[in-house]
């Protein structure tokens, strides 16, 4: 019975229904009019549609059940070994830089745009070097490998880059003025529309959204950012407002005549678990011990993805201005 209980409790706490029904069964229906209960049942909408996701993958005959069965894995990897770091490490950076504010932005609907900005701004920084930094891809890549898309990629994380993302992102809200109270609504929202944009074409099929995706970064967005094909590599780090992917040039919409292609460049088993979870730091590993002379051990570590001491590079950069320049070549 403690085995069910236990199995029971995990479920419960996958769907993140506990405090709804929590506040449905002491029948405290004011509890409604608060951000806790607002929160309560908007958090279960994403693991609903990751059930819906599913039934609708059978029903099509598209059931992605390679990328369902590690995801899973993925996330019961990740409940065990990293459940509380990255809730440690925001609550360690406010402490830590809260007193080095430049200023306090207001609890006003300007100040929560900025805030909102500001976070996009650490969200950029983080991304950016996880695609940029082959210890920090490392990390990342285990979000990248899946070779389909659906709403189970958004647990599919190695459990440190969590805790790593939200250092850069906590510490850049928080000097820049974000009061953590205005910081944590920003997160849950973020956090919530983040898992979304995952939404695969069992769900979502045109994931353009029209006009909207001139302002914001759609799921037709982010699919192009899991795209391993050259145009759409290391393009659109940003998670809600795309405006810094515009800023610093790394925006990219999807292109009718580029089908998307899922994953990542490297040869990698999508139904192992140990290769999509490890299987990048072995191949570091392996660059790191072949390569002559000390410095070039160092630059595999914080060179880009595909960098090589030989200095014939397979980084995205490389391949994306490649592809460029042949579709650009005159028949």
């Amino acid at each position: 019975m403690e085995i069910l209980q236990t199995l029971l409790d995990e479920i419960i706490g996958f769907l993140g229904i506990s405090r709804a029904l929590e506040i449905l069964q002491a029948g405290d229906f004011e509890a409604f009019r608060t951000y806790e209960g607002i929160t309560a049942f908007i958090v279960p909408i994403i693991p609903l549609l990751v059930l819906l996701e599913l039934a609708l993958g059978i029903f099509y005959k598209k059931p992605q059940a390679r990328v369902y069965k590690v995801n899973f894995l993925i996330y019961v990897f990740n409940r065990i070994v990293g459940r509380f770091i990255s809730i440690a490490m925001v609550a360690y950076c406010i402490g830590l830089f809260q007193p080095l504010a430049l200023f306090k932005a207001p609890m006003a609907w300007y100040g929560f745009l900025y805030g909102y900005v500001v976070w996009e701004f650490g969200h950029f920084i983080y991304h950016f070097l996880a695609h940029k930094v082959r210890l920090f891809w490392c990390l990342h890549s285990t979000h990248h490998a899946p070779e389909d898309m659906n709403l189970t990629v958004t647990y599919a994380h190695f459990f440190l880059e969590g805790p790593y993302a939200d250092v850069i992102r906590t510490t850049t809200c928080i000097l820049l003025g974000v009061p953590p109270e205005m910081l944590f609504i920003i997160m849950f929202i973020d956090g919530t529309y983040g898992a979304f944009i995952h939404v695969g074409e069992n769900l979502v099929r045109d994931a353009r959204f029209g006009w909207v995706g001139r302002f914001i970064l759609t799921p037709s967005h982010h699919r192009v950012h899991h795209a391993r094909n050259p145009l759409y590599m290391d393009t659109n780090y940003c998670n809600l407002l795309n405006i810094w992917d515009r800023v610093f040039g790394t925006y990219q919409e999807e292109q009718g005549p580029v089908p998307v292609e899922y994953g990542i460049t490297r040869g990698v088993d999508s139904g192992n678990f140990l290769d999509v979870y490890f299987g990048e730091f072995v191949a570091l590993f392996r660059d790191v011990v072949r390569a002559p002379g000390f410095w070039n051990k160092i630059r595999y570590v914080f060179m880009p993805p595909g960098w090589s001491h030989t200095g014939v590079h397979k980084t995205a950069r490389a391949a994306r201005q490649a592809y460029l320049v042949s579709v650009a070549k005159p028949d």
